[in-house]
């Protein structure tokens, strides 16, 4: 007994031993990606301004009057953090996800290596595209709603103004990055599960119309409450459910399947026999 538990516990060290080496690794590259995007802070956020400056050109409005304020002292550092953080997570994830597949991967059989890595390279570009909605289309469109509303000052009327928080506003957009960026996700995360016959394309498809209203409800909870938006969301999300559905009954067509011929093989081996049929033959 005492071999035995010593046998198994130079394992698990083992294992112990890899796991901190992988976590090392994984923070130094977050560490060292996060010191490089606090140095270039300030240009990140006016990058990340862009789309904003977009919708005010299409109201035609004087983009050289366009400001951010903060409303408290440490407002606009805590912001810089924030910002160097999340370029950090977006910098970082290759080498991270990296890691996650060399500590995984020496317990995987090599048909498993095979089809596990299209999907370690699919989420960072999937995640990327979902990004890339959102700045180029998503923000835009939110924000031309946004300042659409602004008022004038007239005779009877005071003026109303946007004047954004730079918090807030990094908030919204990284919001809507990671939201985008998740549900990006929803091929690769459907189309593993079919591999791993927990879903079936049959069940995605009977479950399509509660598909719908979760995708709509998701919208209306993680983006701004203008309709522009919203649909900006749900829409993708409806495609990519169909493109998982596609995927998971690909999936079930390569599957290998069991057919006659092996049951005939059996039989003739003698191993589809029953105790009847074996007294019978004798």
């Amino acid at each position: 007994m005492k071999d035995e538990v010593e046998e198994t516990a130079a394992p698990l060290i083992e294992h112990l031993k890899e796991l901190r080496t992988r976590l090392l690794y994984s923070i130094a590259a977050f560490f060292v990606g996060f010191i490089l995007c606090y140095s270039f802070a300030t240009p990140i956020f006016n990058f990340l301004v862009v789309p904003y400056t977009v919708a005010a050109g299409w109201l035609d409005m004087d983009l050289e009057k366009i400001r951010f304020v903060y409303t408290a002292p440490q407002e606009f550092f805590f912001t810089q953090i924030k910002i160097a953080a999340f370029g950090s997570l977006v910098l970082a994830f290759p080498i991270i996800a990296t890691q996650i597949y060399r500590f995984v991967a020496p317990g995987l059989y090599s048909n498993e290596k095979s089809a596990f890595l299209p999907f370690l390279i699919a989420t960072p570009v999937l995640f990327l595209v979902g990004a890339a909605l959102v700045y180029f289309l998503i923000i835009p469109m939110a924000m031309w709603f946004f300042l659409s509303l602004e008022q004038p000052a007239s005779a009877g009327r005071v003026a109303i103004e946007n004047l954004p928080k730079v918090s807030e506003y990094l908030s919204l957009i990284m919001t809507l990055i990671f939201a985008f960026g998740l549900v990006f996700q929803l091929p690769v995360a459907m189309t593993l599960l079919g591999k791993a016959g927990l879903v079936s394309s049959a069940a995605l498809v009977d479950k399509r119309k509660y598909a719908i209203v979760l995708a709509f409800v998701a919208a209306a909870i993680l983006t701004p409450p203008d309709p522009l938006t919203q649909l900006g969301l749900a829409i993708p999300t409806l495609l990519l459910y169909e493109l998982s559905i596609y995927l998971v009954r690909r999936g079930e067509r390569n599957r290998p399947s069991y057919d006659d011929s092996d049951d005939d093989d059996d039989e003739e081996d003698g191993l589809g026999d029953t105790p009847a049929s074996l007294e019978e033959k004798s």
